[in-house]
């Protein structure tokens, strides 16, 4: 959950986001060496006196072509590593189905069977004492820790997208088309999300809570829903 007037990214809770705020740290540090470098060079430009000596411009021109190519390599091969990493989906433990509609979201245990729900937002009137505002739902989504969890996301009218920033994970559910990502989550905890797609004047309003459980609570929770 994000702190108020938080700056950076949320506590990472899958390994995932921990490459990608990895990543981001790796980014901005080579972002702060070349404005460091360009502001170095405008003022020396503005200090220095002007010269009216003639200098060979192929060695310069050498550098400053050799030195973005190392740049975006830099850049390059991290991301690429991470790109894979998310696309890769090994015989996970858990399927789950997320059906975006307006404006809630439907779930689906594809393992499991009946085991399906719709997940409200909470109204602020009806919301429990502690409970965050405008992010609580009705119904949470309960996996188990440490678990390859691989969910499909689809659309049921427009589109929609099912995202959680502190695990990492954002997909589009799309009206006729499925997608797939999959995540582990590392701890036990309570993490929120909200659709990030501009879906119809209460796309806000649809939250995503998904709850990380150890396995034995959360095969108690199942068989207690299902049955």
């Amino acid at each position: 959950m994000a702190n108020p007037s938080q700056l950076g990214f949320q506590d990472a809770s899958s390994p995932i986001m921990e490459e990608l705020v990895e990543f981001h740290d790796h980014a901005l540090m080579v972002a702060l060496a070349i404005c460091s470098l360009v502001l170095y060079l405008l003022a020396l430009m503005l200090t220095e006196k002007l010269s009216s000596s003639t200098v060979d411009a192929q060695e310069i021109e050498l550098i400053w072509t050799i030195l973005p190519a190392i740049v975006l390599v830099l850049l390059a091969l991290p991301s690429l590593q991470i790109l894979y990493m998310m696309d890769e989906i090994d015989e996970p433990d858990l399927t789950l189905k997320a059906i975006g509609h307006q404006w809630y979201w439907s779930y689906e245990y594809t393992d499991f069977k009946d085991l399906t729900f719709d997940a409200y937002m909470i109204p602020t009137t009806e919301l429990p004492l502690g409970h965050f505002r405008l992010l609580e739902t009705d119904h949470r989504v309960v996996i188990p820790m440490e678990s390859l969890i691989r969910i499909i996301v689809t659309a049921d009218d427009v589109l929609h997208s099912w995202a959680i920033p502190t695990l990492g994970v954002k997909t589009d559910a799309i009206p006729g088309r499925l997608n797939q990502t999959s995540f582990i989550t590392t701890r036990p905890g309570v993490f929120y999300g909200q659709c990030s797609e501009i879906c119809g004047a209460n796309h806000s309003f649809m939250p995503i809570v998904v709850e990380s459980t150890p396995l034995a609570h959360f095969e108690n929770w199942s068989s207690t829903l299902s049955s």
